[in-house]
């Protein structure tokens, strides 16, 4: 409950001005829970507005994207820019092809990635943007077609000083490939920061496909040891089977854990001999396949109807790595009775508030995903970096890089939380750690 009355004054007007936006006003609540620890102690912050203009948007961007399929039939879809915060640096944020894509999804993502963005220490302020464009069952044609439709009307919104796009749901190195190509035609330079997730060939960076997985293990890894615990041993179910589920997995499975389901949008895997990896690779990122296929081809694997089932297997640690709001209580009770001792964010927001609320009074461990997935953006900045010095590191340097910026946002959060009187309460230290920076930088600025 938000009882301090700056921030529920502040939550009464952002109610009000954004109507039927629920994921937006559930990510505000959800912050604004952990900033009432330190609000009291900045009185200044009233005075200047300081939260009035960190829960609203610098610039909202919505625009048509007109492209033609394969029959040669036109489709019409919509565009989303929303560049939340540029306080700490350029807007940085990726872009989601989905089509569940809609203004209130947008502006959650853009609003948490201002806090996920100042975690990581690099100069990047919150964006976020996509479509309601679904890739699935598209021809790499139409794919092509509608990216460098999307890209002709952003192209003018974005740059490696102003906005840097990435990938997100539904974007993947072929869609940044198409869109990067467009840019490039129509300003004419080849300006290679001002997308992330590019292609080796042309200024993508080593380690960039597994940052986001590989850092949620890095981080939820660094938990575990600070509660005497870790991966060893350990039984893990891992929902999604995308880009980030994927090499969570693979880097579980390094750390000693042993995944055992995984799932996309209609159903779930299970394999009690821990999941084939080279198979699953090979069915998603060859074949781009449906995730049922790994159960016709692996001896002892099933395949379960309905994702949101995934929560009934048993496990010691449940990493949501899929979708926002895709554990709810009843899936979060399932967990807990079911043993685990642990639920680590993959994604944004994939818990409710009422599973959180139920993930926490039962004293499992907790890691929200502005924090235990921030290593995809992190290693998004590093591509930037290496854009402008028009150098390339090694995999092997780019990973020992995002590992230690993964371990800095854990003593980061470690540090706020103990300030705040709440010692290991991840939510509390991330929330509040990546306010505290943007909460400077917005104040010394002056009232912009």
């Amino acid at each position: 409950m938000i009882t301090n009355e700056y921030l529920q004054r502040v939550l009464a007007d952002v109610q009000k001005n954004h109507p039927g936006e629920p994921e937006f006003l559930q990510a505000v609540e959800e912050i604004f829970e952990s900033l009432q620890l330190v609000v009291p102690k900045h009185p200044e912050w009233e005075a200047a507005g300081l939260i009035e203009r960190f829960v609203e948007p610098e610039r909202v961007i919505m625009f048509r994207v007109p492209w033609v399929d394969d029959n040669g039939k036109v489709q019409v879809n919509r565009g989303y820019r929303v560049q939340f915060n540029s306080a700490i640096g350029p807007y940085k944020g990726g872009l989601r092809f989905h089509p569940s894509v809609n203004l209130s999804i947008v502006k959650f993502l853009g609003f948490e990635q201002i806090l996920k963005n100042s975690l990581t220490t690099l100069p990047m302020g919150g964006g976020k943007g996509g479509s309601d464009f679904d890739p699935k069952g598209k021809s790499d044609a139409e794919v092509m077609r509608f990216c460098q439709s999307f890209i002709t009307e952003l192209y003018r919104h974005i740059g490696q000083f102003t906005d840097t796009p990435a990938g997100d749901i539904g974007v993947g190195a072929r869609e940044i490939g198409f869109m990067y190509g467009q840019y490039k035609k129509i300003v004419d330079r080849f300006e290679g920061g001002v997308l992330t997730g590019k292609g080796l060939t042309y200024g993508g960076s080593l380690a960039r496909t597994q940052a986001t997985g590989y850092g949620i293990c890095y981080f939820s890894d660094e938990v575990l040891h600070y509660h005497g615990k870790s991966f060893e041993g350990q039984t893990v179910v891992i929902s999604g089977s995308g880009n980030v589920a994927q090499y969570a997995a693979e880097k579980c499975t390094e750390l000693g854990g042993k995944v055992v389901a995984m799932s996309d949008s209609k159903g779930y895997i299970y394999d009690p001999n821990g999941i084939n990896l080279e198979v699953l690779f090979d069915i998603k990122q060859k074949r781009r396949a449906r995730i049922s296929v790994y159960a016709d081809e692996v001896a002892g694997a099933q395949y379960v109807e309905g994702c949101k089932n995934i929560w009934n297997v048993k496990c010691d640690i449940a990493m949501p790595c899929a979708s926002q709001n895709e554990m709810d209580a009843e899936g979060a009770k399932a967990v807990i009775a079911n043993g685990a001792f642990a639920v680590f964010e993959g994604a944004n927001m994939p818990l409710t508030p009422e599973a959180i609320e139920a993930v926490t009074s039962a004293g499992l461990l907790y890691t929200p995903g502005k924090a235990s997935n921030a290593g995809g953006v992190a290693t998004s900045g590093l591509e930037m970096s290496q854009n402008s010095m028009r150098y390339s590191w090694t995999f092997e340097e780019v990973d020992a890089k995002l590992k230690g910026i993964m371990q800095s946002i854990f003593q980061e959060c470690l540090k706020a939380s103990i300030e705040c009187g709440k010692p290991g309460d991840m939510m509390v230290g991330a929330n509040v750690a990546g306010f505290l920076k943007v909460a400077d930088a917005m104040m010394a600025q002056g009232i912009v």
